[in-house]
Order: C-alpha cells, then structure tokens, then sequence
C-alpha cells in the first residue's frame, strides 16, 4: 500500500522552477531515499511532503492527507529529523525526550527510545555536554519518540563516526522491520545504497532516476568495473599485456576501468602465470554506488564531456 503519492508535482518562486512534474510513490515498510545536488530541488519535494511548504501544482497525498491541510492529525502521524534541529541545552537527554512525548497521544516509552538511539549511559546528561554525533542521536529520539508511522530523515547521520553510522543504520532497518516507513535526504551515496528500498534521484527540478540501488547501478554503470594491483619493481607499464579497458598507473598503483573485467582479468592473470608475475593487491570491484550517482546526474568528467 502506498502511504506516499506524488503525481506531476511543481513548485515556482517567480521565474524559478524549483520542481518540475515529480512523480513517485512510496510503499508502506519501504526506506525511500531522495538524493540530488544541492539545489536539485530535493528539499523542496520534502518540505511539501511534511505540510512546511505549499507547492504550485500536483497531487500529493501522504498518509491519506493533503500535506497543506491535514492538520494535527496529520502531523501526529509523522516524525521529521531535520538536518539542523535547535534543542534546548538547558534539559538533560531524558527531560528533552520527556517534554517531546507529551506533545503525542501515544507515544513510544521514553526510556526505550533513549535506548534505541544509543543514548542510555548519558541520558540524565545535559544535552549542551554532548558531542556532535550525541546531539544528532538526540534528534533522531525526538523524530521516534511520537511512534510516526512515517519518518523524515534528513542527513540523519551528518558528524557520526563510521561505527556511530553504522549503528543509526541498524536502527533505521529496525524501524521498516516493525513496518514504520522512511524517508531519507543524504549526500552519503553507501548510505542511500546501505538503507534504502528504492532511491530517487532529483537534478535541476526533475525526477531523472528511480528504482533500487542495484537498478541505478545497472542503468548507470552496468558491468563497469575497476581492476587494482600493485606494479612488481621490476616491471613497466609498457610490459604489460594490452587489455581492453582503460589503464592508468600512478607510482606502483595500477587500475584498469573496464567494461568486460572478466576478460581483462583473465588476460592479465594468465599473462602473470607465463611470466611467473605475482601482482600483490589484485582485486576486482564494481563500479560504486556514488560513480552510478555521479553519472546519472552528469557530475563525472566523462559524463560531462561525453
């Protein structure tokens, strides 16, 4: 069931077209994330999904509700982690939780929450003695605690070390396994790959992408990969079997971007057997989830000039 629906939406400020005919919807349980270049337009979309911008043309139903006039019904259903939330320093970790939790007619336990978002050794601590990523562990309790059967996330892991990320990731995957639905901005293209169903990617004010991660890769990308080893000293790139895909070498580090790895691999590596060549380091990766991003959205040199 569609708990999101955008049909052929538009928003203008004067002579600007921020949004031009976006269409999309998003499925109950889902992580959908929407991902573009700043001043892509994606803001915008989301702002009108929450009812905090009213938009030109289209249809959007979000919950069964018009954004613009659903009212408190509306909004009690939703929770928004806004990349940039002002709390008040003033309240511990709990008393701001606390406070958050009676705004909702049923609401998450508290402690839970705390819980859930990692926070449980500093949740009687004041929240100005917290650490960056601390404070965004915060915003996300605040975004849970109303129990929203829809979630706005916003950057939700901007300051998180990797193993915080990782961690604000397991949650998130929690959410859609109790059928809560997610909806993501981030410029952290593994973590749109990491969490998300389905990614829309917006550019210049139109929808110009949309499936899943491996979908966009595909469309993007589709069998590009790159082939890493270390040059041996004793060799040259000049001695090296001619492959179909391009070869770059800096200092020892040898990468080849092909679009057929299985015969280049397989060049090479028998090419090393005959001459008795060891290449330390050789792997194979496929192209990444921020190349196919990069691609689909023209920000690559190659695709820029190509």
């Amino acid at each position: 069931m569609a708990v999101v629906v955008v049909e052929d939406l538009h928003k203008r400020y004067g002579d600007n077209q921020a949004l031009q005919g976006v269409s999309f919807s998003i499925e109950e349980g889902e992580v959908f994330a929407v991902v573009g270049p700043n001043g892509a337009g994606k803001t915008t979309a989301v702002e009108i999904l929450e009812g905090h911008r009213q938009r030109t043309s289209g249809r959007v139903e979000v919950l069964g509700f018009d954004p613009q006039t659903g009212g408190r019904a509306f909004r009690e259903r939703i929770g928004i982690v806004l990349q940039e939330a002002g709390m008040d320093e003033r309240f511990s970790v709990r008393e701001l939780v606390c406070l958050y939790a009676g705004f909702y007619p049923r609401p998450r336990d508290v402690d839970e929450v705390i819980e859930l978002v990692g926070l449980t050794g500093k949740a009687d601590e004041r929240t100005k003695t917290l650490s960056g990523g601390q404070r965004r562990r915060v915003d996300l309790a605040l975004g849970l605690i109303g129990d929203p059967d829809l979630l706005f996330l916003d950057e939700p892991t901007t300051g998180f070390d990797p193993s915080a990320r990782r961690q604000a990731w397991d949650v998130v995957a929690g959410l859609c396994d109790t059928g809560k639905t997610v909806l993501l901005t981030t410029h952290y293209m593994e973590e749109a790959y990491r969490l998300a169903d389905r990614v829309a990617v917006i550019a210049e004010g139109r929808l110009i992408a949309l499936g899943t991660p491996d979908e966009l890769m595909d469309q993007a990308v589709g069998d590009r990969a790159v082939i890493s080893f270390q040059l041996p000293v004793e060799l040259t790139e000049q001695q090296l079997p001619r492959l179909d895909g391009e070869m770059s070498v800096e200092g020892e580090a040898v990468e080849v971007h092909t679009s057929v790895p299985t015969r280049d691999l397989a060049v090479l590596t028998r090419w090393a057997v005959d001459h008795d060549v060891e290449f330390e380091g050789l792997r194979l990766q496929r192209a990444s989830f921020e190349e196919a991003y990069l691609d689909l959205v023209g920000a690559r040199p190659e695709a820029r000039h190509g």
